[in-house]
């Protein structure tokens, strides 16, 4: 199968970027020198499917990068839910923060600068969705870290 057909498809059957999506999309393709690093928009909305399909309270974002992941997993929190997402570089995550701004979950997005293995133990918290987006060869670190953090789900 041709890889270009079927992401043509996937693009044109997706539900629709919101205007704040489209806005990182079309900064970090104009501005960012590592645009493909953006999760973009068929990806985004698998995330927030799954999110809205979870309904969590407590969601960890390893990899902020601009931002778009982490507003497309915010669809699904909870009325109190909270989404922690860490950025190793600073630059990138006062991007992030600008669009965090302009969203109406900027009240619900905790970001978080530094080395996301110090970062993470500090938190304290119970997972109900993780996203791990950063940093390829450290993810078996991120996986051992946050593993014994994930709730248990029990289905009835």
């Amino acid at each position: 199968m041709n890889y270009e057909l079927l992401t043509q498809f996937a693009d044109q059957y997706t539900t629709a970027e919101s205007d704040l999506l489209k806005k990182i999309n079309d900064f970090t393709y104009k501005n960012h020198a590592e645009p493909h690093m953006l999760s973009g928009h068929v990806q985004g909305q698998l995330l927030k499917m799954i999110s809205c399909m979870i309904k969590p309270e407590r969601i960890l974002e390893i990899g902020t990068f601009t931002g778009y992941s982490a507003l497309c997993l915010a669809e699904g929190l909870t009325e109190n839910g909270v989404l922690h997402t860490i950025e190793f570089r600073e630059s990138t995550a006062n991007i992030a923060r600008s669009f965090f701004e302009k969203s109406k979950h900027k009240s619900k997005i905790k970001l978080h600068i530094g080395n996301a293995l110090e970062i993470i133990p500090q938190l304290n918290e119970q997972w109900d969705l993780i996203f791990i987006d950063a940093d390829k060869p450290g993810y078996i670190n991120y996986f051992e870290l946050i593993f014994p953090h994930i709730k248990k789900m029990v289905l009835s």
